[in-house]
Protein backbone atom coordinates (compact mmCIF):
# COMPACT_ATOMS: atom_id res chain seq x y z
CA UNK A 1 0.00 0.00 0.00
CA UNK A 2 1.35 3.27 -0.86
CA UNK A 3 1.97 6.11 1.61
CA UNK A 4 -0.43 8.02 -0.73
CA UNK A 5 -3.30 5.60 -0.33
CA UNK A 6 -2.58 4.79 3.19
CA UNK A 7 -3.22 8.29 3.87
CA UNK A 8 -6.26 8.49 1.87
CA UNK A 9 -8.23 5.61 3.96
CA UNK A 10 -6.92 7.10 7.01
CA UNK A 11 -8.49 10.10 6.58
CA UNK A 12 -11.21 8.37 5.05
CA UNK A 13 -11.79 6.32 8.13
CA UNK A 14 -11.27 9.16 10.54
CA UNK A 15 -13.91 11.29 8.72
CA UNK A 16 -16.59 8.45 9.00
CA UNK A 17 -15.45 8.82 12.97
CA UNK A 18 -16.33 12.44 12.58
CA UNK A 19 -19.18 11.51 10.38
CA UNK A 20 -20.86 9.30 12.84
CA UNK A 21 -20.59 11.53 15.82
CA UNK A 22 -21.88 14.08 13.73
CA UNK A 23 -24.96 12.77 12.95
CA UNK A 24 -25.14 11.27 16.85
CA UNK A 25 -24.53 14.56 17.61
CA UNK A 26 -28.25 16.40 18.26
CA UNK A 27 -29.21 13.31 19.72
CA UNK A 28 -29.44 15.59 22.84
CA UNK A 29 -31.62 18.20 21.39
CA UNK A 30 -33.78 15.36 20.26
CA UNK A 31 -33.99 14.09 23.76
CA UNK A 32 -34.67 17.29 24.69
CA UNK A 33 -37.41 17.64 22.27
CA UNK A 34 -39.27 14.24 23.06
CA UNK A 35 -39.05 15.35 26.94
CA UNK A 36 -40.93 18.51 26.27
CA UNK A 37 -42.93 17.25 23.78
CA UNK A 38 -42.25 20.58 21.54
CA UNK A 39 -39.24 21.49 19.00
CA UNK A 40 -39.44 24.56 20.64
CA UNK A 41 -37.21 27.15 18.35
CA UNK A 42 -35.26 24.71 16.76
CA UNK A 43 -35.19 24.17 13.25
CA UNK A 44 -36.14 20.91 11.03
CA UNK A 45 -35.02 22.42 7.43
CA UNK A 46 -30.83 21.16 8.90
CA UNK A 47 -32.00 17.63 9.35
CA UNK A 48 -34.15 17.12 6.15
CA UNK A 49 -30.90 18.56 4.17
CA UNK A 50 -28.63 16.47 6.04
CA UNK A 51 -30.70 13.39 4.45
CA UNK A 52 -30.67 14.39 1.32
CA UNK A 53 -27.12 15.09 1.34
CA UNK A 54 -25.91 11.37 2.89
CA UNK A 55 -28.40 9.92 0.31
CA UNK A 56 -26.70 12.07 -2.70
CA UNK A 57 -23.38 10.83 -1.06
CA UNK A 58 -24.29 7.26 -0.26
CA UNK A 59 -24.92 6.49 -3.63
CA UNK A 60 -21.99 8.82 -5.25
CA UNK A 61 -20.20 6.35 -3.14
CA UNK A 62 -21.14 3.56 -4.41
CA UNK A 63 -18.49 1.67 -6.92
CA UNK A 64 -20.42 1.73 -10.01
CA UNK A 65 -20.68 5.69 -9.65
CA UNK A 66 -17.48 6.49 -8.40
CA UNK A 67 -14.11 4.11 -7.59
CA UNK A 68 -12.37 4.07 -4.19
CA UNK A 69 -15.29 5.67 -2.30
CA UNK A 70 -17.20 3.36 -0.40
CA UNK A 71 -16.07 4.52 2.87
CA UNK A 72 -18.51 7.60 1.53
CA UNK A 73 -21.12 5.06 0.94
CA UNK A 74 -20.76 3.36 4.46
CA UNK A 75 -20.87 6.28 7.08
CA UNK A 76 -23.49 8.75 4.54
CA UNK A 77 -25.31 5.78 4.10
CA UNK A 78 -25.81 5.41 8.11
CA UNK A 79 -26.23 8.85 7.86
CA UNK A 80 -29.66 8.74 6.13
CA UNK A 81 -31.41 6.17 8.78
CA UNK A 82 -30.36 8.82 11.36
CA UNK A 83 -31.06 11.40 9.89
CA UNK A 84 -35.00 9.87 8.57
CA UNK A 85 -35.54 9.21 12.31
CA UNK A 86 -34.98 12.63 13.70
CA UNK A 87 -37.49 14.26 10.97
CA UNK A 88 -39.83 11.70 11.86
CA UNK A 89 -39.34 12.74 15.48
CA UNK A 90 -39.69 16.34 14.67
CA UNK A 91 -42.56 15.73 12.61
CA UNK A 92 -44.39 14.19 15.70
CA UNK A 93 -43.44 17.26 18.27
CA UNK A 94 -43.69 20.20 15.43
CA UNK A 95 -46.35 22.79 15.40
CA UNK A 96 -48.80 22.11 13.04
CA UNK A 97 -47.59 25.23 10.67
CA UNK A 98 -43.86 24.04 10.99
CA UNK A 99 -44.63 19.83 10.42
CA UNK A 100 -46.47 20.84 7.11
CA UNK A 101 -43.36 22.84 6.13
CA UNK A 102 -40.78 19.34 6.83
CA UNK A 103 -43.53 17.18 5.31
CA UNK A 104 -43.16 19.24 2.04
CA UNK A 105 -39.86 19.40 2.07
CA UNK A 106 -39.02 15.36 2.64
CA UNK A 107 -41.15 15.24 -0.04
CA UNK A 108 -39.24 17.17 -2.39
CA UNK A 109 -36.06 15.61 -0.85
CA UNK A 110 -37.38 12.04 -1.93
CA UNK A 111 -37.94 13.61 -5.78
CA UNK A 112 -34.47 14.91 -6.13
CA UNK A 113 -32.66 11.49 -4.89
CA UNK A 114 -35.10 9.69 -7.31
CA UNK A 115 -34.78 11.58 -10.13
CA UNK A 116 -30.84 11.56 -9.38
CA UNK A 117 -30.44 8.25 -9.01
CA UNK A 118 -32.30 6.56 -11.52
CA UNK A 119 -31.55 9.19 -14.29
CA UNK A 120 -28.10 7.91 -13.89
CA UNK A 121 -28.55 4.69 -13.63
CA UNK A 122 -31.78 4.38 -16.68
CA UNK A 123 -30.43 7.38 -18.87
CA UNK A 124 -26.35 6.55 -18.64
CA UNK A 125 -26.22 2.02 -18.25
CA UNK A 126 -22.61 2.29 -19.79
CA UNK A 127 -21.04 5.67 -19.18
CA UNK A 128 -19.98 5.52 -15.62
CA UNK A 129 -17.97 8.52 -16.26
CA UNK A 130 -21.28 10.92 -17.03
CA UNK A 131 -22.80 8.95 -13.86
CA UNK A 132 -19.98 10.58 -11.87
CA UNK A 133 -20.61 13.46 -12.96
CA UNK A 134 -23.61 14.00 -12.73
CA UNK A 135 -24.31 12.24 -9.75
CA UNK A 136 -20.83 14.34 -7.94
CA UNK A 137 -22.18 17.48 -9.31
CA UNK A 138 -25.80 17.08 -7.30
CA UNK A 139 -23.75 15.41 -4.38
CA UNK A 140 -22.08 18.59 -3.90
CA UNK A 141 -24.79 20.97 -4.73
CA UNK A 142 -26.67 19.54 -1.78
CA UNK A 143 -23.69 18.89 0.25
CA UNK A 144 -23.32 22.68 0.20
CA UNK A 145 -26.93 23.46 1.12
CA UNK A 146 -26.69 21.12 3.80
CA UNK A 147 -23.57 23.23 5.54
CA UNK A 148 -25.48 26.41 4.93
CA UNK A 149 -28.69 25.50 6.45
CA UNK A 150 -27.29 26.15 9.53
CA UNK A 151 -27.34 29.91 8.55
CA UNK A 152 -30.81 30.75 9.96
CA UNK A 153 -29.48 29.64 13.17
CA UNK A 154 -26.41 32.02 13.14
CA UNK A 155 -28.16 34.70 12.30
CA UNK A 156 -30.60 33.82 15.69
CA UNK A 157 -27.49 33.34 17.75
CA UNK A 158 -26.12 36.89 16.96
CA UNK A 159 -29.39 38.26 16.97
CA UNK A 160 -30.05 37.08 19.99
CA UNK A 161 -26.65 37.30 21.46
CA UNK A 162 -27.33 33.40 22.42
CA UNK A 163 -25.73 29.87 21.26
CA UNK A 164 -29.08 28.06 23.02
CA UNK A 165 -30.41 26.98 19.78
CA UNK A 166 -26.61 26.45 18.39
CA UNK A 167 -25.99 23.24 19.80
CA UNK A 168 -21.78 23.38 20.55
CA UNK A 169 -21.00 19.48 19.76
CA UNK A 170 -23.01 19.92 16.46
CA UNK A 171 -20.77 22.72 15.29
CA UNK A 172 -17.66 20.88 16.74
CA UNK A 173 -18.31 17.94 14.65
CA UNK A 174 -19.55 19.88 11.22
CA UNK A 175 -15.59 21.35 11.95
CA UNK A 176 -13.92 17.77 12.26
CA UNK A 177 -16.13 15.95 9.46
CA UNK A 178 -16.04 18.67 7.00
CA UNK A 179 -12.07 19.10 7.62
CA UNK A 180 -11.46 15.18 7.35
CA UNK A 181 -13.22 14.95 4.26
CA UNK A 182 -11.91 18.06 2.80
CA UNK A 183 -8.67 16.51 2.74
CA UNK A 184 -9.74 13.06 2.05
CA UNK A 185 -10.92 14.73 -1.03
CA UNK A 186 -7.72 16.85 -1.57
CA UNK A 187 -5.71 13.32 -1.68
CA UNK A 188 -8.22 11.17 -3.61
CA UNK A 189 -8.06 14.48 -6.39
CA UNK A 190 -11.66 14.25 -6.01
CA UNK A 191 -13.30 17.51 -6.29
CA UNK A 192 -16.99 16.54 -5.37
CA UNK A 193 -15.55 15.83 -2.16
CA UNK A 194 -13.12 18.87 -0.90
CA UNK A 195 -15.23 21.59 -2.69
CA UNK A 196 -18.42 21.07 -0.75
CA UNK A 197 -16.45 19.66 2.29
CA UNK A 198 -13.97 23.00 2.40
CA UNK A 199 -16.98 24.84 2.62
CA UNK A 200 -17.99 22.55 5.49
CA UNK A 201 -15.18 23.37 7.09
CA UNK A 202 -14.70 27.44 6.51
CA UNK A 203 -18.75 27.02 7.89
CA UNK A 204 -17.81 24.85 11.15
CA UNK A 205 -14.75 27.16 11.79
CA UNK A 206 -17.18 30.34 11.81
CA UNK A 207 -20.00 28.26 13.78
CA UNK A 208 -17.38 27.76 16.58
CA UNK A 209 -15.90 31.07 16.68
CA UNK A 210 -19.75 32.28 17.21
CA UNK A 211 -19.88 29.93 20.29
CA UNK A 212 -16.78 31.18 21.91
CA UNK A 213 -18.24 34.84 21.53
CA UNK A 214 -21.47 34.28 22.92
CA UNK A 215 -21.30 30.47 24.65
CA UNK A 216 -22.06 32.52 28.60
CA UNK A 217 -24.86 34.10 27.07
CA UNK A 218 -26.81 30.71 26.28
CA UNK A 219 -26.31 29.46 29.57
CA UNK A 220 -29.04 31.47 30.75
CA UNK A 221 -32.81 30.82 30.00
CA UNK A 222 -35.66 32.82 31.73
CA UNK A 223 -38.28 30.53 33.14
CA UNK A 224 -41.59 32.46 33.71
CA UNK A 225 -42.93 30.55 37.03
CA UNK A 226 -41.12 31.31 40.38
CA UNK A 227 -40.04 28.90 42.83
CA UNK A 228 -41.42 28.53 46.24
CA UNK A 229 -39.20 31.53 47.95
CA UNK A 230 -40.47 33.65 45.55
CA UNK A 231 -37.34 33.87 43.64
CA UNK A 232 -36.69 32.09 39.46
CA UNK A 233 -35.52 29.43 38.93
CA UNK A 234 -33.50 29.74 35.63
CA UNK A 235 -32.23 26.32 34.25
CA UNK A 236 -29.02 26.22 32.46
CA UNK A 237 -27.74 24.44 29.25
CA UNK A 238 -25.68 22.29 31.41
CA UNK A 239 -28.77 21.41 33.41
CA UNK A 240 -27.80 23.14 36.48
CA UNK A 241 -29.91 25.77 37.52
CA UNK A 242 -29.71 29.57 38.28
CA UNK A 243 -31.12 31.77 41.07
CA UNK A 244 -31.81 35.10 39.73
CA UNK A 245 -33.20 37.52 42.78
CA UNK A 246 -32.73 41.42 42.24
CA UNK A 247 -31.33 40.81 38.81
CA UNK A 248 -28.27 38.72 40.83
CA UNK A 249 -27.57 35.80 39.75
CA UNK A 250 -27.27 32.87 41.87
CA UNK A 251 -25.94 29.12 41.33
CA UNK A 252 -27.65 26.80 42.93
CA UNK A 253 -25.92 23.97 44.64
Amino acid sequence: MSKGHALHLAFGVFGNAAGLFLFLSPAITFKRIIARRSTEQFSGIPYVMALLNCLLAAWYGLPMISKDNLLVTIINGTGAIIETIYVLIFLIFAPKKERAKICGLFACVLVVFSVVASTSVLAFPHDWRVRKLLCGFAASVFSIVMYASPLSVMRMVVHTKSVEYMPFFLSLFVFLCGSSWFVYGLIGKDPFLFVPNGFGCALGTMQLMLYAIFRKNGRRRRVTEPSTDGSLDIPSMDGSVEMEMDDKPYQSV
